[in-house]
This record gives C-alpha cells, structure tokens and sequence, in this order.
C-alpha cells in the first residue's frame, strides 16, 4: 500500500524471502499463498483505511482457512501496532517500518547481509524507483512521516552507486530517486548536502539514461544540483518539489522554513538556470486557519507560477503531529471544493502548455501497450502521477516495452499527448 518509498521496501522485502527459497509474487492474483505480508501506509485518512481494509480483508480469509498466515508492516503497523493488535488478533504479527530482519527471523529466514540493495523489481524492468535516504528531521506540522519512518539517513554514495550498477546491470534504464527529503541528504553522514556529488557519480553509470530527482524540499535546496543536471544529458530536466502553500501565514503555521518570496525566487532561479525544465509540486488546502484570502492567494500564485504538473491533497488531521493541537477548522466540503478549483486551474495550465508541444518532436520511453496504443513517457513526466504519450499501433510502428523512440506530437489535450514516431 501507499507511495513509492513503501514499493522499494517490497522489493527489497521480496528480494530477501527469494533468497531464502521461498517463492514470492508481489499483489498476487491466484489466491494460492499460505503466507500473506501487507506492507501498510499510514500517511493520511484514506490511505490508512484503505490499509486497514486489506488487513481485514485477510483476516477474515485466515478465519476461512485460506491462508495460514498474515503479517502486517510498514507506516501504519509502526504507527498504531499495539492498537492493532489488540482489534484484530487474527493477524499474527505486527513490525515496523525497519524491522525486516525481525520480520524475516519470524518467517525463519536468514537477513542476507551480502544482499543489500539487491530486490525484486515489480515495475517495468526499464525503470526502478531508487531510495537514496530513510525517515526525516523535517517538523512540518502536518506530517507523521518522522513518526514512522524516524530520523533522516542517508545511505552512503558508494552503496548507492554499487546498488545503481547492479540495476543497470539488469537492464534498468531509468532510476527515480526518492526519499522523504533528497535536499538533506549527505547531511547527516559527511556534514554537507552531498546530492549533487551523488548525482555526478549516478550519472557515469553506463546503461543508465535518464534520472529523475523525486520530493526535494524547498528550504536549504541545494543549487549545485542544477549546475549537475546541466553537465549530464542522463539527469531528466524534472524535479519533483512539494510546496505545499503559498500564502505565509499558511507556511508559518505548516512550519515550513520558507516564506512566499522566497519559494517564488527559488523557482525563478531554477527555472532561469535550466529553461526547459518540468517542475511538479504538491499542494495542500484546508490546513487548520486557511482563511478564504489564504486559498485565494494560493490560487492566484499557482496561476501566476504555471507549474508544468501539479497534485493536490486535502489536509487530514493526524494525532501526534504538531497541527493536532490545532482545530480542524475547514468542514469537509470547502476541503474538496478548495482541492477542485485548484485541480480546474492546473487542468487549464496543463492544457495550454500541452499546446505548445504540437509539433515539436521528443525522445520518449515507451511504458506499456494499452488497447490500440503504445503508452510512454518524456523526461518531463514520471510514471504514474504525470502526463503520458499515446503512439497509435499500426501495420508499420513496433515498439517495445523499454525503448527509447523519437516522436512528434500530433496533437494534445489537458494531461495525454498524442504522437506519431519519427525515423
């Protein structure tokens, strides 16, 4: 369950049961395993009853007899285990976010130390999310990441491009780095922020062609990063950069460490740096106190910003966070209806730039076929979450999963390019 970050744990949960012969199919469809592991998420109120749902879920199977065993882990499980425990017995073990070698001594497996960073990849072979850092010494007052994930670390440069080698060696061809905060990382092993000197050492790896820089915060960014992604054609002109807000009385209370000034300067400076550049943020509406004028300050400013990929969340008031204390004050409705006006704005944005894309030609890797079309990407769009390129099959285009072609775009709509390949 939950976000990429919860996916790479998989993978390396999975890669380490393989290991010790037992046999492992990620979101199984057969319905045949005796052992079931559920990888929660606890981030905000959907996602943790959507969580909560799927334990229940085999819970009951167990009571059926279908399976012998369930275990749960992750955010949610590291968060509320004990609360857990007591309501649903049926499971037969709860374990934290970084609790895999308990977890595995429970399954009676061995933590294969000589394994690290090798994993199961359940994505598309040509690309991998890749965690360079775990937890965050962030206090922004929404968040319950460092609750369950804890403080920042960072794993080391020579681990990270050992484990990069070993992807590329397998036919990876793009990497998304991910972590709660890519900004701080380096900090906490060598005393300075080391991204960009990571960045240098990913990019010489031969086989890997574009690399992606996903959930970089805004305050202490370090601007080194942009004179990298310029050196090497392999670093995708993308950067992924929650905002959150941008009325001040709002970041002040989300305990953001920036203000709007500077927020607005920090985009116009990457943005005069590296022109082409696609920068996605995430936004959130009806935080406790935000006023009418806040919103429409907000609106205004994504307006004026034109932000090439945009998502947006409504505020969920998680206990132990800083905001708890806070009365959450926007009903509901005005949340929903705040997320929506923000979503129109965006749309029409998305659109108009889309426009300015016809007729222009780019490289694209292409992703999965769906129906009569082969489904890609540019470097200005991550899986998943932005834009995607549809190529129309025909008697004279076969493309395969993975490749990189050269199109031309056709035509375009608010969030799908239309293209045609080019020789």
């Amino acid at each position: 369950m939950g976000c990429s970050k919860n996916l790479f744990d998989s993978e390396i949960m999975m890669g380490q049961l393989k290991a010790n012969n037992f046999t492992v199919e990620h979101e199984s469809t057969s319905n045949d395993a005796e052992i079931v592991i559920i990888n929660t998420c606890g981030f905000i109120d959907n996602a943790k009853e959507e969580s909560v749902n799927t334990i229940l879920q085999f819970a009951e199977a167990k009571k059926q007899g279908l399976v012998e065993k369930v275990y749960v882990t992750g955010c949610l499980s590291q968060r509320y285990g004990e609360e857990l425990a007591g309501e649903i017995p049926e499971v037969d073990a709860f374990f934290g976010t970084r609790e895999l070698p308990r977890l595995l001594k429970t399954l009676k497996a061995d933590y294969k130390h000589e394994l690290i960073g090798e994993r199961l990849l359940t994505t598309p072979s040509h690309y991998a999310y890749f965690k360079i850092a775990e937890g965050c010494d962030r206090p922004c007052a929404f968040c319950a990441i460092p609750l369950m994930r804890g403080k920042h670390v960072s794993t080391p440069v020579e681990t990270l491009v050992k484990q990069a080698k070993n992807l590329a060696s397998q036919g990876v061809k793009e990497l998304l780095l991910i972590a709660q905060d890519l900004t701080y990382y380096g900090l906490d092993l060598y005393k300075e922020r080391k991204l960009a000197h990571l960045l240098e050492e990913l990019a010489k790896i031969e086989g890997i062609e574009w690399i992606r820089l996903h959930y970089a915060y805004p305050s202490g960014f370090p601007m080194e990063v942009l004179d990298v992604m310029k050196k090497y054609n392999n670093i995708a002109n993308y950067l992924d950069i929650p905002l959150q807000h941008a009325s001040d009385n709002m970041l002040k209370a989300m305990r953001r460490g920036i203000t709007k000034e500077k927020t607005t300067k920090l985009i116009s400076d990457i943005r005069k740096q590296i022109p082409e550049i696609a920068i996605r943020t995430t936004i959130i509406v009806g935080f406790p106190g935000e006023t009418e004028k806040d919103f429409e300050e907000l609106k205004e400013w994504i307006k004026e910003m034109r932000f090439e990929r945009l998502g947006v969340f409504t505020y969920s008031h998680e206990e132990n966070t800083h905001a708890y204390s806070l009365e959450d004050d926007v009903p509901e409705e005005v949340k929903q209806q705040r997320a929506e006006e923000l979503m129109a704005v965006q749309e029409e944005i998305s659109y108009e730039l889309n426009q300015q894309k016809i007729g222009k030609t780019f490289k694209v890797l292409i992703d999965k076929v769906e129906g009569d079309y082969y489904i890609g990407r540019t470097e200005y769009d991550s899986p998943e979450v932005d834009n995607e390129v549809l190529i129309k099959k025909d008697e004279n285009t076969y493309l395969r999963i993975g490749d990189f072609v050269n199109v031309r775009i056709d035509s375009a709509d608010s969030f799908d390019l239309f293209a045609s390949v080019i020789d």
